[in-house]
């Protein structure tokens, strides 16, 4: 009796160690390290609760269990060579395949087990945001929020207090007036009343005492009138400073300042054409297809989360992109945007002439003048630093005379090899005319000929 009670609690102990293992196939997994490798790998295509390119993974285990009972094994192979499981001739694969549009998966074959189990657990369990911080920071913002309205109060109530003290100290003082010059006129003899006779009241009798000086003064009062005028038409058209706010909101420094996004991956014909235009909806699809909110750490004053997200949103209502289902519904909206820079008709600039023959030429010379403010790309010596605008403005004058003085002082790269290639004669001439060792500037190579921009 005894021995079979041992043998029966034993029978137990197994059994509750074995239904323990097994209750969770994924439980051996560290949900952190998951995460991790979950957004190292996964997250271009996949998010936990929506379908991007691929489906949604958050509860992928405990689904797949109950809709095909497979268990972890699969999911094992799937990831590491999804290619060879389809090509095996897996039903669910080939399933899987078909329903996304035959759009491969790529294969992890250097995750291990282990790094397989930690984004499945990650999957299941995705450990718990702490927005404690943020919530701190958001009292905090309604605190000083309360604060300043009190205080914009007791300042409001102030300046009406010190506004009618002042109205009442200025009726006092013009009642004062009034009743000094009663008291003047009173006083006044005969003999002051000549002498104020022969005193000058108005401004025609000032005239005509000294209308040599008042001459003179109506000619400089002329002469600087007409340079204030040729002034002003001088800066016609000229818009330094001007900032737009655009129909979707692009911060430049998000862009190209925090993930350091080349400017000629979306300016592409700066390089090769006559204008850098401005991209098609298509090039922001090519990044925007798969990020479908905004979870940089970086935020611009007054803006949060929401306003970029619904920023993203007006992308795709202008392609006619529909997140939930993947594809492009084929109603686009077309976006107005506010040009910017823009030269006259009579103007002729090609960036492409700049950004290839000048490059190395523009970046030193602008370096050498600004030594506080360094550039590292050619279009920053024009457009100003554009990677830390959040609203894009235009950073310099563009006018003739600030075009010619860049032709004056940017020495040519000689040894730049389109100008070997195109120039190389002309290098020759210059070497004989000025000296091999002379430092030859772009005025010299035609940089100040009228026809050079003007046709």
């Amino acid at each position: 009796m005894i021995s079979w009670r041992k043998h029966y609690k034993r029978s137990l102990i197994a059994i509750g160690l074995l239904l323990s293992t097994s209750a969770s196939i994924y439980a051996q997994g560290d949900a952190k390290n998951g995460e991790k490798l979950f957004k190292a790998n996964c997250t271009a295509c996949h998010a936990l609760d929506k379908q991007l390119v691929g489906p949604a993974l958050g509860g992928v285990v405990d689904k797949l269990k109950k809709e095909q009972n497979l268990d972890t094994d699969w999911l094992h192979k799937w990831i590491k060579d999804n290619k060879a499981l389809r090509a095996s001739g897996d039903k669910y694969a080939n399933e899987v395949f078909e329903k996304f549009n035959k759009t491969e998966m790529l294969q992890f074959p250097n995750l291990t087990d282990q790094d397989i189990n930690d984004i499945l657990e990650y999957t299941t369990n995705p450990p718990a945001a702490a927005p404690a911080a943020e919530a701190g920071a958001a009292a905090a913002t309604d605190t000083n929020s309360v604060a300043a309205l009190e205080a914009a109060k007791k300042e409001s109530v102030n300046s009406k207090i010190i506004l009618i003290s002042l109205l009442a100290i200025g009726g006092l003082l013009l009642w004062l007036l009034l009743k000094l010059r009663q008291l003047v006129k009173l006083q006044e003899s005969e003999e002051l009343s000549v002498l104020n006779a022969t005193r000058t009241t108005s401004l025609a009798d000032l005239y005509k005492r000294y209308h040599f000086v008042g001459k003179g003064i109506l000619v400089v009062l002329g002469v600087l009138a007409a340079y204030g005028i040729w002034n002003w038409m001088m800066w016609i058209g000229v818009y330094k400073g001007y900032k737009p706010e655009q129909p979707i909101h692009f911060s430049h420094k998000i862009h190209a300042g925090e993930n350091k996004i080349d400017c000629q991956l979306c300016h592409s014909s700066a390089k090769y054409g006559k204008v850098s235009e401005i991209p098609s909806m298509n090039v922001c699809m090519n990044c925007h297809r798969t990020i479908s909110e905004y979870n940089g750490k970086y935020m611009e004053p007054g803006k949060d989360k929401s306003f970029y997200d619904g920023e993203i949103q007006k992308i795709y209502a202008a392609t006619g992109w529909d997140p939930a289902k993947q594809q492009y519904t084929g109603k686009t909206q077309p976006v107005e945007w506010t040009r910017i820079h823009n030269m006259p008709d009579f103007v002729y600039f090609n960036h492409s002439q700049h950004v290839v023959a000048g490059e190395q030429a523009i970046i030193t010379s602008y370096n050498k003048k600004n030594p506080e403010a360094k550039i590292d790309v050619v279009c920053k010596a024009c457009h100003g630093q554009v990677d830390t605008m959040n609203v894009v403005h235009m950073a310099n004058d563009f006018t003739m005379g600030w075009c010619i003085e860049c032709h004056r002082t940017t020495e040519v790269d000689m040894n730049n090899g389109y100008n070997k290639e195109y120039f190389k004669n002309l290098h020759e001439k210059l070497k004989k005319q000025y000296g091999s060792g002379t430092k030859i500037t772009v005025d010299a190579i035609g940089g100040l000929e009228c026809g050079k921009c003007h046709y």
